[in-house]
């Protein structure tokens, strides 16, 4: 029992899981802390956070599909060891200029009337976008690739694994922020910066040292696309150099020979063409995108992110002009936690009675079924909303009354760390009604009640769903796509998560919130009717008979006309 154990923690599986512990851990914290950063720097407002916010999802947008190429194109130990190394060396020098602002801010101010400081801001949201887009490659080559090799041909342990891996993110997405929170209230915002920047120092060492291991337990790592990675077969020609058959020799001259001319054959291709290049790998990647046989089903996923229904800046927001305090609304986001993650049980244990593609299918209509909810809480006593006053009233009202755009009056650190965010809808982080001169009636609970209720039992139908198109994406994309296939993947979320913070700056007035609910449930059924016609086409008559498949093989989770394999 105790080798097993041993066996158990020394396995690849647990080292990969360990790795990705400590690189989400410190993400989450990056991403919670440098919005408060931001807001604490430029004056209390929401300003330089909106401008982080568009460069980041911009940037992964435009440059998804190039990241997902250079993965593909490079072997997998470079692409996981730079991307590691870029991500956290960009965090790290992210916290010191932080530090430095925060500790000379005045003298930066009136240097250069004050343009050396606005330098700087643009130096730190350049270089954490730089970090994103690093771990953005992490994230695919990762979680999209190694762990699909690790797990072999065994389906059913694929599937385990990327469950796991989401626990994971579900537990590090409330103890990290929690952690760091803590010690930005009861330190500064100077140590917070410090602590990060020494965290990803730690971090990237260990990680260095995990991939590494992963990589020398699993061989098949070094094979990519049926070839062996340049590295290794350079180190093999050397080996094996003195008893190579003639024949092998020729051809390694030949091989040789057309290496030389690849330097000339540049020349001759053109400046043009160089820079049209990352164009048409774009282009390329968008259409690979469209002809792959799970397209509907990595649409149907990607629709699910133009929603307000999450516990994003958004819904705090909301749930602040409803009277909920901090307190209770961190109680909420750990239940959404718990919920997620029996949403991971909940995955694990569909695909082993009904197949991968019928899980996909049962946990959109059970999250479907659970946004109901939201939609009778719109309507319910204690609803804000007004479909008789404008979306638009408040931006229109604004903008021919020269008023300035919201920003955070009386700033409360505590308030901010324990959300997470400001409030968004009314420019404050206090509460709507905790002005005591002002002394509002009690608003009913019923309806944010529901709302919440519908969000947080949402959860396990989201995260099994999620599972479900992220392991139909694993199984059905060919090995040389995987990069290019999920980096498209990730800008098509971000283009949805765009749309949906757009959607609430135009109707940013609480009374409009129930019509972007109204909005944000409509979006979710389209990606789950999405998700059906793949499901309809997948499987076609057999689509509502449920069987117990092969654990291992799965026959039923492979598109038609598909013949890639794990």
């Amino acid at each position: 029992r105790l080798g097993s154990v041993v066996a158990y923690f020394t396995s690849a599986k647990f080292l990969l899981y360990l790795g990705h512990a400590l690189s989400t851990w410190g993400d989450r914290m990056w991403h919670f802390a440098v919005s408060v950063f931001l807001v604490e720097l430029y004056g209390n407002s929401l300003l330089l956070t909106a401008v982080y916010g568009l460069v980041v999802a911009g940037s992964v947008l435009l440059l998804g599909a190039l990241i997902g190429d250079w993965v593909d194109k490079n072997s997998r130990l470079k692409v996981a060891q730079t991307s590691l190394i870029v991500q956290n060396a960009s965090v790290i020098l992210c916290g010191i200029i932080l530090m430095i602002i925060f500790l000379f801010k005045t003298q930066l101010l009136t240097l250069y009337h004050g343009w050396l400081l606005t330098m700087c801001y643009i130096l730190v949201i350049t270089i954490a976008n730089i970090a994103n887009l690093a771990s953005t490659a992490t994230a695919i080559t990762i979680q999209r690739d190694w762990i699909v090799v690790v797990a072999g041909e065994d389906r059913s342990k694929l599937a385990d694994m990327n469950a796991t891996i989401r626990r994971i993110d579900q537990l590090t997405n409330i103890l990290a922020p929690m952690a760091v929170g803590q010690i930005m209230t009861f330190g500064s915002p100077m140590i917070g910066c410090g602590f990060i920047s020494g965290w990803n120092l730690m971090s990237m060492c260990v990680e260095y040292l995990l991939l590494w291991k992963v990589y020398q337990k699993t061989p098949t790592l070094a094979l990519k696309s049926a070839k062996v990675e340049e590295s290794e077969l350079k180190q093999l020609n050397v080996t094996k150099e003195s008893d190579m058959k003639p024949a092998e020799g020729v051809q390694l001259i030949v091989e040789k020979d057309v290496a030389g001319f690849e330097p000339q054959q540049e020349k001759e291709v053109g400046c043009a063409a160089r820079i049209a290049e990352p164009f048409i790998t774009f282009r390329d990647g968008w259409v690979a995108y469209y002809n792959q046989p799970v397209f509907l089903a990595g649409m149907g996923l990607a629709f699910l992110y133009m929603t307000v229904l999450g516990f994003d800046c958004i819904t705090t927001g909301y749930a602040y002009t409803q009277g909920l305090s901090g307190s209770v609304l961190s109680l909420l986001m750990g239940a959404s936690a718990v919920t997620g993650i029996m949403g991971t049980v909940a995955f694990t244990w569909l695909r082993r009675k009904c197949g991968l593609i019928r899980t996909g299918l049962i946990s959109g209509v059970a999250q479907f079924a659970c946004l109901i909810l939201c939609v009778i809480s719109v309507f319910m006593p204690g609803s804000p909303m007004d479909l008789t006053v404008s979306p638009f009233a408040d931006i229109s009202a604004r903008l021919f009354e020269n008023e300035p755009l919201p920003t955070i009056a009386s700033p409360e650190p505590e308030m901010i760390l324990a959300t997470g965010m400001p409030n968004l809808l009314n420019g404050s982080t206090t509460p709507a009604n905790s002005d005591p001169e002002m002394s509002p009636e009690p608003v009913p609970l019923i309806s944010v009640s529901l709302l919440f209720a519908g969000v947080i039992a949402a959860r396990v139908g989201l995260w099994s769903f999620d599972l479900s198109v992220t392991q139909l994406l694993q199984e059905n994309v060919v090995e040389s796509e995987r990069g290019i296939i999920n980096g498209v993947q990730n800008s098509m979320n971000y283009l949805l998560d765009l749309l949906h913070f757009i959607m609430v700056i135009l109707a940013p007035n609480p009374e409009a919130f129930g019509l972007l609910v109204l909005i944000s449930v409509s979006f979710v059924a389209m990606g789950h009717i999405m998700y059906f016609r793949f499901a309809q086409k997948a499987l076609g008559k057999q689509l509502f008979v449920c069987h117990t498949p092969d654990p291992k093989t799965a026959p039923d989770s492979s598109p038609p006309g598909n013949t890639s394999t794990v």
